[in-house]
């Protein structure tokens, strides 16, 4: 297969997981009282509306960003993401909802209209870093995936990632762990294994911050995490609190606590 071809594969799959994860959350979204949308999410201090308002606006942010690089212009300033989220906090719950909804969809169908040949040539240096068309979309995906469960685990205690996206989300992991970890005074260098799907990684921490490396040796290490991969989704993106870690949850040589300190989340 040629890079390209290989390129495209890549492409429809993180499509595919986020036009699922933009069906399981309206579903989830239209089947909730006025209250309940007014009532806490997962996320501090933001409620169910509040979480909805930040995907509806990022929709937004995100297919201008995306329609940019199409155009081969500039992507937006910041600026422009200013005027955005202010013209969504300004909204009613009811409407940060049902717009939200509608600006998911409204992505989506802008993501299917571009063809191939821009899919590949599509090229932008935004947040942060140079990146293909879908990384961006790997980038949308891993936020649509964790605020939705933001919303999913305040009805259902037991909820978890979707099994569609964690793969996708598990492979841009390692730049999370680089942004958002904090330092810690322990030194540990921690042999990851995760099961579905089974990855292995190296994980270090130290008072320098933390760094995530696809390492099947795992040599030198004082510290052994097993767990499924969603959770290590999870913990990386702050959301592993005891009261949602699922048993099958294994450390030795570190404390999960440990773990928690270093990554509040993004």
């Amino acid at each position: 297969m040629t890079a390209g071809a290989t390129e495209l594969v890549a492409f429809d799959r993180t499509f595919v997981a986020l036009s699922r994860s933009v069906e399981r959350l309206a579903a989830t979204l239209t089947s909730l009282s006025p209250e309940q949308i007014r009532g806490p999410s997962y996320a501090d201090d933001w409620t169910v509306a509040q979480v909805a308002s930040h995907l509806g606006s990022a929709a937004e942010i995100f297919r201008s960003v995306i329609e940019a690089g199409v155009q081969r212009e500039a992507p937006p300033e910041r600026a422009h993401f200013e005027e955005v989220w202010d013209r969504w906090n300004a909204k009613s719950p009811d409407d940060q909802v049902a717009d939200a909804l509608r600006s998911d969809e409204a992505l989506l169908a802008f993501l299917d209209s571009i063809p191939d040949h821009l899919q590949l040539r599509w090229r932008q240096h935004v947040f942060g870093a140079e990146r293909g068309l879908n990384d961006i979309v790997r980038l949308r995906l891993s936020e649509h995936a964790l605020h939705s469960w933001d919303i999913w685990v305040m009805f259902e205690p037991d909820a978890t990632l979707a099994v569609d996206a964690v793969p996708i989300v598990l492979d841009g992991v390692a730049a999370v762990v680089a942004r958002t970890a904090k330092p810690s005074p322990e030194d540990v260098r921690v042999a990851v294994s995760t099961t579905g799907p089974e990855r292995r990684y190296l994980l270090g921490i130290s008072a320098d911050g933390a760094s995530l490396t696809g390492d099947g040796d795992h040599g030198g290490t004082n510290a052994v995490l097993t767990l499924p991969a969603e959770s290590f989704v999870r913990l990386v993106y702050g959301r592993l609190d005891p009261d949602h870690t699922p048993a099958s949850v294994r450390a030795h040589g570190v404390e999960l606590d440990t773990l928690r300190r270093v990554f509040p989340g993004p």
